[in-house]
C-alpha cells in the first residue's frame, strides 16, 4: 500500500458513463478521496458506497471529491450508481492498472482489497486506510482528513 507523503500515481480510467477521467484533473480541483473496493452490489461494498453517498455533500462542502474504483466494467458501474443513487464518480479498473499502481493488495490472496486514499490538490497522499472488514469506517476517516486539509487552506 502506498504511504502518506508519496506522490499519487496519475492514471486515466473510464467512469460509469464511459468517459475517460484523468486522476490529476480531479485532484487538481481540490482533495480527492479515492477508494478502492472489491465489487459492485456486494454487501460491504454497497454499505461503503451508500455511506460515501450519505456524506457526499459534507465532502463537497469541504472542497473534496469522492471517487470509487473497482474492477467492475462501465455498465456494472452505471447500474450500481443508478441503483443506489451514487452522486460521485466510479472508475472501472478492469485491467487492474490502478490497483497495481496504488499497491492495493488482495486480502487472503483472493478478495480484492479495500483501501482508501485521501489525495491533496498537489497529488500527494495525505492519508491511507486499509480495512477489508470495516467498510464504512473508510468514510469517517477520510472525512476527518479532508476537514483538516480544508482548515489549512
Amino acid at each position: 500500500m502506498l504511504q502518506e507523503g508519496e506522490k499519487a500515481p496519475d492514471l486515466t480510467l473510464p467512469d460509469q458513463r464511459g468517459e475517460a477521467r484523468r486522476l490529476s484533473e480531479l485532484w487538481g480541483k481540490g482533495p480527492v478521496v479515492l477508494y478502492f473496493y472489491p465489487k459492485d452490489e456486494t454487501a460491504g461494498c454497497t454499505a461503503e458506497a451508500c455511506a460515501f453517498r450519505d456524506a457526499y455533500e459534507t465532502f463537497k462542502d469541504a472542497g473534496a471529491e469522492v471517487i470509487g474504483v473497482s474492477k467492475d466494467d462501465v455498465a456494472d458501474h452505471a447500474s450500481f450508481a443508478t441503483h443506489h443513487r451514487l452522486p460521485f464518480v466510479l472508475l472501472s479498473d478492469a485491467g487492474g492498472a490502478a490497483r497495481k499502481a496504488y499497491d492495493v493488495k488482495k486480502t487472503f490472496g483472493i478478495i480484492e482489497g479495500r483501501v482508501t486514499y485521501v489525495i491533496d490538490s498537489q497529488g500527494v497522499i495525505r492519508h491511507a486506510f486499509d480495512s477489508q472488514l470495516r467498510p464504512t469506517a473508510h468514510v469517517g476517516e477520510a472525512l476527518d482528513v479532508v476537514k483538516r486539509l480544508a482548515s489549512r487552506s
